[in-house]
């Protein structure tokens, strides 16, 4: 069904949720997991994979331990770090590398939030022909 889920990640507390989903559906599918997460702080945006800073440090360590969450778990998980914006990066991703499912968490905002600031998951839902898993975090 899913051979691989593309599995979006913002590096907050509201991952755990899409983690602990996405972990169940790729051991019942026997999926395979890639990790994206997109540096966006000013060093990422100005200098792309060429950016070093705390932010890349930590992005990098944050991405080496879920991706060991899921090796644990018997998942076999890749992680990549993608420098500037996010829905850009993750529409760039799966038109480049592919996959049979996106999953991300979503924030929740409503109406005015959303029309101000838009939004990541709105913006890559949009804009691909994979299917998209939503997980409204709380």
């Amino acid at each position: 069904m899913y051979q691989t889920i593309l599995l979006t990640l913002d590096g907050t507390p509201t991952d755990r949720a899409i983690i602990a989903h996405v972990k169940q559906l790729a051991k019942l599918a026997h999926s395979s997991v890639v990790l994206l997460h997109v540096a966006d702080g000013w060093a990422a945006r100005t200098y792309g994979r060429d950016a070093v800073s705390p932010e890349i440090t930590e992005d990098t360590r944050y991405l080496e331990e879920v991706r060991g969450e899921f090796q644990i778990a018997g998942i076999p998980t890749t992680a990549e770090l993608a420098y500037g914006d996010p829905s850009r990066e993750i529409i760039h991703w799966v038109e480049q590398k592919g996959c049979d499912l996106v999953a991300m968490s979503t924030h929740g905002h409503r109406f005015l939030a959303d029309l101000f600031l838009g939004t990541t998951a709105s913006r890559v839902q949009h804009s691909i022909r994979v299917p998209v898993l939503l997980l409204r975090a709380r």
